[in-house]
């Protein structure tokens, strides 16, 4: 199988899978793979019960898409994403419930939970609002998620980017839980937060947290 059909495939199973977990609702996500020069999103209005991996859209990062089906009406906000992070290889969009309510007031996450960290500093910021699927869009996210893995979209939904597909699902499912648990702390009082040093400390962690020494049998 190549890797355009691996990649269709995997895409597929990506965004049954986030519609499983309830993290996208009819047609309001997308998701995209890094493929050469230019990348394979999920078409526009698609739907989990009835995608396929041949309604799986190849494009450039320039706009121009190959075949009649049409690209998610979002695809500048991953192209843009991929244009500007070359580590960047597959990208999830949704509107999934608490990272969403968090945007809708309009505040970032910030280090209240060293798993933070995880998405490459000491908050995961928000885009200003703009009207959705437009090229302005696409700019806000690339500033708001420069150098991390995530960034919320004011009124909007969230972002990531992850090394794989498995990756990419795992952050995205994080980045969800971290949302709801700040919600549920706020409504308690005024969270700690943590400080600059134990932010450095758990980066520097992140760095080696995980990795398994390469042995020689």
């Amino acid at each position: 199988m190549s890797d355009s059909k691996l990649l269709r495939a995997g895409l597929v199973k990506l965004y049954k899978e986030l519609t499983k977990r309830g993290m996208l609702v009819g047609s309001s996500g997308n998701v995209s793979a890094r493929h050469g020069a230019g990348m394979l999103i999920t078409p526009t209005g698609c739907d989990a019960d009835t995608v396929t991996p041949a309604q799986i859209v190849a494009m450039g990062l320039d706009g121009r898409a190959c075949g009649k089906i049409k690209p998610s009406s979002e695809w500048d906000l991953h192209a843009s994403v991929y244009r500007q992070d070359e580590t960047a290889q597959v990208i999830v969009h949704t509107h999934s419930d608490h990272a969403t309510a968090l945007a809708c007031l309009n505040r970032a996450l910030p280090a209240f939970h060293y798993n933070v960290c995880e998405f490459g500093g000491e908050d995961v910021r928000i885009a200003p609002y703009t009207t959705f699927g437009t090229p302005q869009l696409a700019v806000l996210a690339a500033e708001a998620i420069a150098g991390r893995r995530a960034c919320l979209l004011a009124n909007h939904g969230m972002i990531v980017h992850g090394d794989d597909i498995a990756h990419a699902l795992s952050l995205a499912i994080r980045l969800e839980a971290l949302s709801r648990q700040y919600l549920l702390a706020l409504a308690a009082g005024a969270p700690r937060l943590l400080t600059r040093a134990e932010v450095d400390a758990a980066m520097a962690r992140y760095g080696t947290y995980g990795q398994q020494t390469e042995t020689t049998l």
